[in-house]
């Protein structure tokens, strides 16, 4: 299901500066072929994680050992990607969903699924590398929430924002295409991307986050402003070369839960 849903998520189309069946998005090393080998290469990464989660307590001991299945797994993508990091961020979201489905297996609520992946997540990794991501080095330049503390905090975007879009879109009767990309658009509207912050400015992420609040605002592609809204945003990410990542990653765990 996680390599599902990381495929789900790269063959979704259209998507604003991210990889899809049309382009590449504002990725000039990256293309739909290269990331459904890297979402392939991943397999072996989530059904260990399964496999070790089974029926575990939640404890520090699963989240070190999910960690280091999780480093593991980077390294296979990377080898798979000959050096692109196309899935790091999905490696950690849909990891812990992963753990924490498979530490309850009963459990259906997607709530619920979060919020133990969030108490998965508050455990400390003794074992973490000390170097700096792109992520953590945006996330201290401009105080906002980075990966971790999204998980430690049981996912909220996904919780009150993709989520209740996908949700409202099914019951509005859209094609599940159209309430992925609602989804999708959703986190864009609310995320501090930092993939977004990486590359851009913070009037960049201001912009991109009005633009996707607007577009759900007018109903989507059902009408003509949504639909000009929608190309107005994907030329804006195209043209200064910025991709909601983060957005794209927490999609990916979005759809993990609900299929």
């Amino acid at each position: 299901k996680a390599v599902k849903a990381l495929i789900d998520e790269a063959t979704l189309t259209p998507k604003p500066g991210l990889v899809d069946a049309d382009n590449s998005g504002s990725h000039a090393d990256m293309s739909l072929d290269l990331m459904l080998k890297s979402a392939q290469a991943l397999e072996g990464t989530f059904r260990e994680i399964a496999f070790v989660s089974y029926l575990h307590p939640v404890n520090q001991d699963l989240r070190e050992q999910i960690a280091a299945i999780g480093r593991q797994g980077e390294l296979e993508m990377l080898a798979a990607t000959k050096g692109v990091n196309t899935h790091k961020g999905a490696i950690w979201a849909l990891g812990l969903l992963v753990s924490a489905k498979a530490t309850n297996p009963e459990e259906k609520n997607p709530r619920k699924i979060l919020e133990t992946a969030g108490r998965i997540a508050s455990y400390k990794d003794r074992f973490q590398p000390v170097s700096q991501t792109h992520g953590q080095a945006v996330k201290k330049k401009y105080s906002v929430m980075g990966a971790l503390e999204e998980a430690q905090f049981g996912f909220p975007h996904i919780r009150n924002a993709s989520l209740p879009a996908l949700m409202k879109a099914r019951t509005d009767g859209k094609s599940e295409q159209e309430a992925h990309i609602e989804a999708l658009i959703a986190l864009m509207a609310t995320v501090d991307d930092t993939c977004i912050l990486h590359r851009g400015e913070w009037e960049d992420l201001e912009k991109i986050k009005s633009m996707a609040g607007a577009f759900l605002q007018s109903h989507g592609f059902a009408t003509t402003k949504g639909r000009e809204i929608f190309q107005r945003l994907s030329e804006y990410c195209k043209s200064k070369r910025l991709s909601p990542g983060g957005s794209a990653d927490l999609l990916a765990a979005t759809l993990f839960l609900v299929s």
